[in-house]
Parts: C-alpha cells; structure tokens; sequence
C-alpha cells in the first residue's frame, strides 16, 4: 500500500492544528496573514532542502503546509472586511498579504539555496 495519502493525511492535521493555534493566538486576520506568510517562506525552505524526496513532500509541503496555510481563510477575512464597510483595509489586507508571501518564499528559497 502507498503511504502517500496517510503521510498527506497526518501533515494536513498536524498543519490544521497548527493555523488554529496561531491564529486563536494572534486573531484573525493578522494571524491569518502570518501563517500564510510563514507558510510560504517554508515552502521556499522546504522546495530546496527536501529536492526530490517524494515521501517527505508529501507530509510537509502537501500535507502540513496544505493544512497550516489558509487561502479560503484569507478569502473569507478579506469578504467580511468589505461587508463590514472596511474597503481600504480589505485591499490593504490583500495587498500585504500577497507582497509579504511573495517575498517570504523568495526568502526562504535564497535561505536554503545559502546553506546548501
């Protein structure tokens, strides 16, 4: 049997625990806002330190990553803020968000890339 979707399985409820701690934490939507910026700067890590070890792929960045980042989250953060009358801090939310994960997977790809 392939351990393929246990391994995604068991990163995915490991990540899900995870976000819920961090934003529980921190409040939504900042706390949304850094996992997804945490998440991509370890998916930089993760995409040059782990190569091609399939197995390990599939639990960190498919499954924990998967689960710990939180796209539908930030979707649904940036929905209220608009209906809540709070456009600027929408697209604000939006912009930073975007911006700071770009830059955090180009970080973590250049921090990998230096220690290899």
């Amino acid at each position: 049997m392939s351990l393929t979707l246990p391994l995604i399985a068991l990163g995915g409820a490991a990540g899900s625990v995870l976000r819920y701690l961090m934003v529980s934490a921190i409040g939504a939507p900042l706390g949304t806002a850094a996992v997804n910026v945490l998440g991509c700067f370890a998916i930089g890590v993760l995409f040059i330190a782990l190569g091609s070890r399939e197995s390990w792929q599939f639990l960190l960045m498919t499954g924990l990553l998967g689960g710990f980042t939180t796209f539908s989250a930030f979707s649904l953060d940036t929905l209220k803020l608009v209906e809540a009358g709070q456009p600027l801090q929408a697209a604000a939310y939006v912009l930073g968000s975007v911006v700071l994960s770009l830059i955090a997977v180009a970080l973590g790809v250049a921090l990998a890339r230096s220690l290899t």
